[in-house]
């Protein structure tokens, strides 16, 4: 989707969450759209879970960090 078209989805979304007061599940990699309308995020790298969170948590994790910045990951157990 160009910029436009995810404000137009994010704003949809939004919409049908608050009207129906339902949750929604998205899965997405478009981290500016997520954060914007996620109440918890759960991140995968490589299937395996490394945060679940408030966005502000996610954003700060040092896991995700790792992953999506491409720093050098230590052994996970």
């Amino acid at each position: 989707m160009n910029f436009t078209e995810s404000l137009a989805m994010e704003e949809a979304i939004g919409t049908v969450q608050h009207e129906l007061g339902i949750s929604i599940v998205l899965v997405e990699h478009d981290m500016r759209f997520v954060m914007g309308l996620a109440d918890r995020v759960t991140v995968l790298d490589f299937g395996k879970r490394i945060a679940d969170g408030t966005p502000a948590e996610v954003q700060s994790d040092p896991d995700v960090l790792r992953a999506y910045l491409g720093e050098q990951q230590e052994e996970r157990q």
